[in-house]
């Protein structure tokens, strides 16, 4: 199984893809894009709900 994630799932103008193993290997994963990207140093509560929403879980292999 894999997590994704997409800043496009949350209404953003924005071309951001990442997947992971796990919720907690994708996490630091996004928070470093929002940080370089769209320059929050943190992300959010308001914006964390979206993303926790916008994760999908994709059964199969890596």
């Amino acid at each position: 199984m894999k997590y994704t994630f997409a800043c496009k799932d949350i209404g953003m103008d924005c071309g951001f893809k990442t997947e992971a193993k796990t919720k907690e290997e994708l996490m630091p994963k996004i928070a470093a894009h929002a940080k370089e990207k769209h320059n929050m140093s943190t992300i959010p509560p308001d914006v964390m709900q979206k993303v926790q929403a916008a994760i999908k879980e994709k059964k199969g292999m890596f």
